[in-house]
């Protein structure tokens, strides 16, 4: 019974992991907790992309305002 146990736990954890690669489509014994490199710098960049419109969209604010009164006028 011992023998059994030990081998469901091992099965269910190789399973597990096979599962995970398998819904990934991904090869089945590769690391299913590794992101892909592409995907990160893909979400690197677009979160720098953000960050700097809005920093960008922040500091054009005043200078944006005046050309808007002069135009007004």
């Amino acid at each position: 019974m011992k023998k059994f146990l030990i081998g469901l736990v091992i099965g269910a954890l190789i399973a597990f992991h096979l599962g995970i690669n398998f819904g990934r489509n991904k090869p089945l014994w590769s690391n299913p907790y590794e992101k892909d490199v592409v995907e990160q710098v893909k979400e690197r960049a677009g979160e720098a992309v953000e960050t700097t419109r809005e920093a960008i969209h922040e500091a054009t604010q005043p200078a944006r305002k005046e050309v808007e009164k002069k135009l007004s006028k």
